[in-house]
C-alpha cells in the first residue's frame, strides 16, 4: 500500500513560486521541522498504513492522480481518452477521495493534455492517502494516526477549494463525501422552534434541495448544485439564491456535529460549546474541528418566480452603458423583499443567471425588472435569450437555473461591494470592472442578497460571519478561465493577476471584505479580508480547540503561528 509503488512524490511544478514560503530545513534534522512525506526516513510503513486500514474498516484509499491512466507505467489509451474528455468537468474530482478543482492546488505533473515528452505522473501536491470516513470513529482514528506519524491531515468532501486547503503532499485526507444522511424534524430549542435538516457532511445543495421538496420545504444553498453545504460553504459563510429570503448559510445553523482533535465527539451549538459554534459559523472552514454533520432551518416551501437573460455585447459602449444601469438598479432590487440577483458579464456577454422571488409570481417578476427594461429599451443591443417564469416548488427554480456547465479549469478572487460604493462612486467602480474584463479572458460576477442583520433577524455578533457581509449590494466574483492544455505557469500568473485586482478593489473598499471560499489562498491581507474584526476571537477558538494547530489550511485563522508551506510544498515550522 505504499504510495511510492506507483509514483514519485514531488511538490507543485516549479518549487511553488508565489507560495508564502519557509525554506525547508536539510540534513539529519528535516524530519523534526517538517511533516513528514514519503521518502523521508520516518514515513509510515506498510505495516503501519495496513494497521490503519484495519482500523478504519478497510476504508483507507490510496491517492491516484485522475489522469494516471494517460501515464507509465498505466497507460491505457481507452481510458486515458475518455479523461481527456471529461478534464474541465467538475463531476469527476467531486467523486474523487484526493482530485480537487483547483487548477492551480491540482497536480500538474499529470495534465493529460502536457508533458508528452516526458511520459511520468507523480502524486504532487494530492493527499497520499483519504480515509473514506464513515462515521465519528474514522475520523478519531485519522486525527491519532497523523498526529502518531507527524503526518499533515486535510478534509476533502467535493474538492470546491480555490485556496488548497483541501489537499497537500504528503497528506492523509479526512474524506467525508460519504456522509451524506439527510433528516428532517420539528426542531426546538431556545432560539428556535420550527422545521429543520440535518445533513451529513457530504451532503450537497441539490441533494438536500431535493430531500426539502418531498416534504414541502426549502433550505439554504449554494448555487452550484454540487457545494458541500456542512463544512466548507457554511464554514465560510455561505451565500445563496436564497439569501435575501433567509440569510447566509451560517444565519441558519442550529448546531454542528464535530470531532475535535483531541478525539472528543461533540455537539456545538448556541448555549452548548458556544464559542466553537460561533467560530465554525463563518470563521473559516476545516480549521476548528471536524465537522460531521450540521443542522439547518428548513422553510416551507411554494412557488418561485425565476428569470434568465443572456445579452450579447455588439455595441461596446452601448453594452457599458448597459451595465451601469444594471448595477444602478440593484439598488432597487436589494429592498424587494426575498429577491436574490445573480448576474455576471465579460467583454462578450452579460448573463443573468438567476432571479430567484420566492412566494411570487412571474408576473410579479416582470414588473420589478419593468423600469430597468423601460430604461435600456432604446439601447443599440438585444437579447439572445430572456426568459421569465413561474415554479411550483423551489427544486423546480434550482432545477431551473443550475444547468450551465462548470469549467473547473479557472481562478477565482474577488470583493464585497458596499451599498455606498455603488450609491456615491458608481463610475470609479465602472472604471475598475471595465479594466479587468477588457482584453483578459476575465469574468465578473455580481452575486446579490441582501444580508443585512434587519433581513435576516441575525444579531450583531452571533456568528463569526465578516461584518462586512451586512454592508454589501453585491459578491464580486471574478474567473478566469484556462485551456486545459494550459502550463501551470499560468494559473500562477493568472494568480497573481487576480491579486493586482482585488487590490484596485479593496482600494475602492477600505475597511470592506471578500467572500472567503471565492478567493486568493496568498492574498497578503487575507486576515482583514476575510475574517475582520472577528480575527483575534478566532485565533482564541483556534488555540483552545487546536493548539497544536493539527488542522492547517492556507489564509486560516492561526495558520501563521507555527507552519508554512515550503518550497517543496511540505509543511514546516516556522522558525
Amino acid at each position: 500500500m505504499s504510495s511510492e509503488v506507483l509514483y514519485t512524490m514531488g511538490g507543485l511544478p516549479n518549487a511553488m513560486s508565489g507560495l508564502p514560503t519557509i525554506a525547508a530545513a536539510s540534513g539529519p534534522g528535516l524530519p523534526s521541522l517538517c511533516r513528514f512525506v514519503p521518502g523521508d526516513a520516518r514515513w509510515p510503513g506498510f505495516d503501519d498504513w495496513n494497521a490503519l486500514n484495519s482500523t478504519v474498516g478497510g476504508h483507507l484509499i490510496q491517492g491516484v492522480p485522475l489522469a494516471h491512466s494517460c501515464f507509465e507505467p498505466n497507460f491505457d489509451n481507452a481510458t486515458c481518452e475518455a479523461i481527456r474528455s471529461k478534464w474541465s468537468e467538475l463531476q469527476p474530482r467531486v467523486d474523487d477521495p484526493v482530485n480537487i478543482m483547483s487548477a492551480y492546488f491540482l497536480n500538474d505533473s499529470c495534465n493529460p493534455f502536457l508533458n508528452e515528452d516526458d511520459n511520468t505522473c507523480t502524486l504532487g501536491n494530492l493527499a497520499s492517502y483519504a480515509i473514506n470516513v464513515s462515521g465519528a470513529s474514522d475520523v478519531t482514528a485519522g486525527l491519532e494516526f497523523a498526529q502518531k506519524h507527524n503526518l499533515r491531515l486535510t478534509i476533502k468532501n467535493t474538492g470546491h477549494d480555490f485556496l488548497g486547503r483541501s489537499t497537500g503532499r504528503g497528506a492523509l485526507a479526512l474524506w467525508t463525501h460519504h456522509l451524506d444522511d439527510i433528516s428532517f424534524s420539528n426542531y426546538s430549542s431556545p432560539h428556535y422552534t420550527g422545521p429543520a435538516v440535518r445533513m451529513g457532511a457530504g451532503v450537497q445543495s441539490s441533494e438536500v434541495s431535493r430531500a426539502a421538496q418531498e416534504r414541502g420545504l426549502r433550505v439554504v444553498g449554494g448555487f452550484c448544485p454540487t457545494v458541500g453545504l456542512a463544512g466548507g460553504w457554511l464554514g465560510g459563510a455561505g451565500h445563496g439564491p436564497l439569501g435575501s429570503a433567509y440569510g447566509l448559510g451560517a444565519d441558519n445553523v442550529l448546531e454542528f456535529e464535530v470531532v475535535t482533535v483531541d478525539g472528543q465527539h461533540l455537539i456545538a451549538a448556541p448555549t452548548t460549546n458556544e464559542d466553537l459554534y460561533w467560530a465554525l459559523s463563518g470563521g473559516g472552514p476545516g480549521n476548528y474541528a471536524v465537522v460531521l454533520s450540521t443542522t439547518l432551518k428548513a422553510y416551507p416551501d411554494g412557488p418561485v418566480a425565476g428569470s434568465q437573460w443572456v445579452l450579447p455585447n455588439t455595441n461596446d459602449d452601448a453594452f457599458w452603458t448597459f451595465i451601469e444601469s444594471w448595477i444602478k438598479h440593484l439598488l432597487v432590487y436589494d429592498k424587494i423583499p426575498r429577491l436574490s440577483v445573480n448576474s455576471g458579464f465579460n467583454q462578450q456577454m452579460m448573463i443573468l443567471n438567476y432571479a430567484s422571488y420566492p412566494d411570487a409570481t412571474a408576473e410579479d417578476l416582470e414588473a420589478v425588472f419593468a423600469p430597468f427594461l423601460d430604461e435600456i429599451k432604446d439601447l443599440p443591443l438585444s437579447f439572445s435569450v430572456q426568459d421569465t417564469r413561474d415554479h411550483p416548488t423551489w427544486e423546480e427554480h434550482f432545477q431551473y437555473f443550475t444547468q450551465f456547465p462548470y469549467d473547473t479549469h479557472n481562478t477565482n478572487g474577488g470583493r464585497l461591494i458596499p451599498r455606498s460604493l455603488v450609491q456615491n462612486h458608481l463610475p470609479d467602480l465602472l472604471t475598475t470592472l471595465r479594466g479587468i474584463v477588457t482584453n483578459t479572458t476575465a469574468g465578473v460576477g455580481l452575486i446579490g442578497g441582501n444580508y443585512t442583520y434587519s433581513n435576516t433577524g441575525t444579531k450583531p455578533g452571533s456568528n463569526a460571519v465578516l461584518p462586512a457581509w451586512r454592508d454589501a449590494l453585491v459578491s464580486i466574483d471574478i474567473l478566469v478561465q484556462m485551456n486545459v492544455d494550459a502550463e501551470w505557469t499560468v494559473a500562477r500568473e493568472d494568480l497573481a493577476q487576480m491579486n493586482v485586482w482585488q487590490t484596485q478593489l479593496r482600494a475602492l473598499t477600505p475597511g470592506g471584505g471578500t467572500y472567503m471560499n471565492e478567493a486568493t489562498y496568498n492574498n497578503p491581507n487575507w486576515k482583514l479580508d476575510y475574517f475582520g474584526e472577528n480575527y483575534d476571537r478566532l485565533l482564541q477558538v483556534k488555540r483552545k480547540y487546536d493548539p497544536g494547530h493539527v488542522l492547517w489550511a492556507s489564509a486560516a485563522v492561526g495558520s501563521d503561528e507555527i507552519w508554512a508551506l515550503a518550497d517543496d510544498g511540505r509543511l514546516c515550522t516556522i522558525v
